[in-house]
This record gives structure tokens, sequence and C-alpha cells, in this order.
């Protein structure tokens, strides 16, 4: 049996119980090959009831054979569904979903968890995806999440994906095969799905997914803001955190851009720009640019400028109220950051150096004012939120394909690097694999290298082997070969995510 099938019968993670715990603590992290919840047998349950009374009415060839969904090939015969088109509906707790299910569907099934935006149900990531996807077979499904919050809406989120399943399977007929994409904070809900959803989904493609979770999210965002702040603004009382209207976070973003664009009319104020873009883990390559050389670090400065430029803190002021919204309160500290060690440990380093020494600046100095004045501490009931809502990485029940843009402003590709070492602390390495687009911007992929993913995913999930399929030669000559529209896939190995602290709370 191939060593990422090892747990696994027809699909299915075998499934136990983990420790009880009481409402509003924080799920323990899942120790190494540790069975999954409760809960999660039940949902195993629950879809196998669901599934027999489905096929009671609708006799799909595979079930009528006696072979179980997930085993069965989708793309063996199309399949037809009870009700095909363009399908709506409403949830329980005010969330709507979309369906879409063509007459020569194939058997899959695609639930998409979309971004960080409105709650307003999305099926796909583009509908260039979603008319090529359907043109294919696929039916396509999703939610809003829960409306009545805020738009980082990870409370609901998971509940909301598992209930739109139903919702459409009810509708539809049950699917051969269901397989969940998310794309950016989707990115975490798919996760999310790939570790719960032993049973539900059998298999998960990730796209430039927000994986290392909302609390991290905010803690490397914070030390950019603050050293904006402390260095470019001295002696100014700058709100970071903590904020009671959307426009509060608004006015922060746009102080801290204005002192970004001054600053960077002197040396001095652009290798300070530089040092808060280390903190941000922001790419040194813009689009509409050449990637600059290794060493032009005047260049590389410049590129990451022009993401400030573009409103780079806007999102990330905005990102931060609606998380402190859905959490109850502030996630993230820098009271005890070391900033020189943080520097030390990430990939723009000698860059900042570099424009240090240029400028006739004290580096030093400036980290150690920077260290010396962290004070900002967080709400420890909103870090245990976030854990329990906005976090993954504590394992997996089904294979998990990501893929990310190697020059990603808004959800930093080393975000790929955290999760990974989260999986493969949790026993399930074996389950993820993760793949390279070299492009600049976020989820900023073609059509091709989406289904070429998808294909890769679909192998892993019909074989029980990932084989070469994922590989980045393999996901090139597979999109290149589609003839749609174009594909960038390369060898890429993501430097450590610079966040500087532990991996879930103070």
């Amino acid at each position: 049996m191939p060593a990422d099938t090892h747990r696994r019968t027809s699909g299915t993670r075998l499934l136990s119980s983990d420790p009880p715990r009481t409402p509003g603590t924080s799920r323990p992290l899942r120790a190494p090959r540790a069975p999954r919840a409760p809960r999660a047998r039940l949902r195993v349950a629950l879809t196998a009831l669901v599934a027999l009374a489905s096929a009671t009415l609708t006799a799909l060839p595979s079930e009528a054979a006696g072979t179980s969904p997930s085993a069965s090939s989708a793309a063996a015969a199309t399949v037809e569904p009870r009700v095909a088109g363009h399908l709506t509906g409403t949830l329980l707790d005010g969330a709507t979903w979309i369906a879409d299910v063509p007459e020569d569907w194939n058997g899959t099934l695609l639930l998409f968890s979309h971004g960080f935006g409105p709650t307003v149900a999305r099926n796909a990531p583009t509908d260039a995806v979603r008319t090529e996807l359907l043109a294919r077979g696929y039916a396509m499904a999703g939610s809003s999440y829960d409306p009545n919050g805020s738009m980082w809406a990870l409370e609901s989120a998971e509940r909301d994906q598992f209930a739109t399943l139903d919702a459409v399977a009810a509708r539809i007929g049950a699917p051969r095969r269901t397989l969940a994409i998310g794309q950016s904070m989707g990115g975490l809900v798919n996760a999310q799905l790939a570790r719960d959803g032993g049973g539900r989904i059998d298999g998960a493609l990730g796209q430039c997914g927000l994986v290392a979770g909302g609390t991290d999210l905010d803690n490397y965002q914070l030390d950019a803001e603050y050293t904006v702040a402390r260095l470019l603004l001295p002696g100014q009382d700058v709100r970071l955190v903590r904020f009671g209207t959307a426009a509060e976070a608004s006015a922060t973003a746009d102080l801290l851009t204005r002192a970004v664009t001054a600053a960077q009319g002197t040396a001095q104020g652009r290798a300070r720009v530089a040092l808060a873009a280390a903190f941000l883990n922001l790419p040194a390559w813009a689009p509409g640019q050449d990637r600059p050389a290794p060493t032009d670090w005047d260049g590389q400065q410049r590129q990451q400028y022009a993401w400030f430029a573009q409103g780079v803190l806007n999102f990330v002021e905005g990102g931060r109220y609606a998380v402190e919204q859905s959490v109850g309160g502030n996630n993230s500290w820098n009271k005890g950051v070391d900033y020189a060690h943080l520097l030390t440990a990430s990939p723009h380093a000698p860059q900042v150096r570099a424009l240090y020494r240029s400028a006739g600046l004290d580096l030093r100095a400036d980290l150690r004012t920077l260290t010396e004045d962290a004070v900002i501490t967080a709400d420890p009931a909103a870090v245990r939120t976030a854990r329990r809502t906005s976090s993954a990485g504590q394992g997996l029940a089904v294979p998990l394909l990501d893929i990310h843009t190697t020059a990603d402003n808004l959800v930093p590709v080393e975000q790929e690097n955290r999760f990974a070492a989260r999986v493969r602390a949790s026993g399930d390495g074996a389950l993820l694999r993760q793949a390279y687009v070299e492009r600049q911007g976020h989820c900023t992929f073609t059509t091709a290298e989406t289904v070429a993913a998808l294909h890769a995913l679909e192998h892993r999930v019909g074989t029980g082997r990932w084989d070469d399929a994922a590989t980045p030669a393999a996901l090139q000559r597979s999109a290149t070969a589609l003839g749609l529209d174009g594909s960038a896939y390369v060898p890429h190995t993501p430097a450590r995510l610079s966040v500087g602290r532990p991996s879930y709370g103070p």
C-alpha cells in the first residue's frame, strides 16, 4: 500500500476520538498520527445515509454496481443529474449557495471556497475557469458564507460549505466524487475542508491560499505597519490595532501610505521602506516590470515600493478590521519580538543591509528602537478564537494540492512553507503537494494552470498515488497541452515566513 494511503480505505480516512473539549476553548493541536474527531465520524455516517437515499432515488451507475463514490472514476461516464442548469438556495444561517450543473455531468462536483470580500456566493475562481470546467462536464457549487457578520467569515465558512454539499446533492443526486477548491482566504477554508472532510470530500486544490492562518497574517503585517509608524512617523500616535470602525482602519492605511510615499524621496526613507517591506514578506517583483537582478538592491526596493503605491496597506488594514470583528478583538502582538533576529531570518536581509549602508543609516539602532518600543499585546480570547476558526495545518484527511504564484503581494508564497511544516508535524505530509507559478500578483493563475492542477489532483484521488503528476514539469506539460492561455509552472522552494512568533499564541 502506498505510504500516503496507509490510513485510507476506499478513499475515506479511518476515524476515532480526540479528547473532549468544552465550548469556547481552542482546538488542541492533533498529535502526529492521531485519529480524527467524533464529529467527523458522524459526518461520515450522515453522508453515507444521504448517499444511500440518493442512490435509491437516482440509481447512479457506480453505486448500482456496488462501488463507492470516492473509488469510482468521475471521468468514466457522464451522469444524468436529477436537475441541471443554474441552481440557488439559502442555508439555515442565511448564507446563500449557487451551483451550475451541465446536462452531461461527469459525476464530479467541485466545491469552491471564495476569498476575502463581500459574502456573495461564488462557485469558481474566474468566469473563464467556470466556462472551461462546465464544458468538461464538471458540476460546480459554492456558498456565500454567513452574510450577517464580518467578511472574514471563518466562523461559518467550513460549516456553510459542508451544508452546501448536502443541499446540492439533494437537488442533483449524490456525486461520484467531490473535490474542494479554494482561493486566497478560501484557500484557508479549503485547507480546513481537507483537514475535516474525510467522507465528505475526496481531495482538495488550494490556490494562493492564506494557509498560515489569521494570526500569522496579522502578526507579520503588524511588524510592517509598526515599522512604518515608528521609523517614518516618529512621535505620532498611530492606531495599529483594535479598530472600532472601518473608517479608523482606512485612516491608518492612508496615513501609513502617505508616510511611505514621502519616504521614497530620500535614500534614508527608501532604506526604511525596504525594512518594512521585508517584515511584510513583500516580493521585490511588481506587475508590468522585469524581475530585478539578485543584487539590484535599488531596483528591488523600487518594485516593493510599487506594491505600497498600489494600495497594499489599504487591503492590510481593511483585512485587520474584518479579522478583529470576526475573532472578537486583537489577535496580534509585538511585545517581546526581537526585530534584529526577525530581520536575520528574512530573505530580504541582504537588500536591507545594503540600502542602509548606502544611506548612511545605522540599521542596528533602528532595529533596537523597534525592539525596545514594541509594547502591543494581543487579546488572549481573540487569539484562541482565531486558532479555532482561522488556522489550518493540524492534519489532512484527504490529498491536498496547493499552487501559489512566486511573487504574491497579498498572501506571500512563504505562507506555504509555514503550512507545510505544520502538516508534516501532524504526520500527514505525504498527503500534501505544493507547486508554484512564476508570476507577479495574487491569485493570477491562468485557466490552463488551474485545470492542469485539477487533473493532477484527480490522478492522486483516482490512483491513490501522486506519482509525478504534481511536479512542475508534469503540470507545465499538462497545462500547455490544453492549448488555452499559457502556463508558467516552475521549480521553487519558498523561503521561511518572516513572522517571529510561536505558531499559535503569545
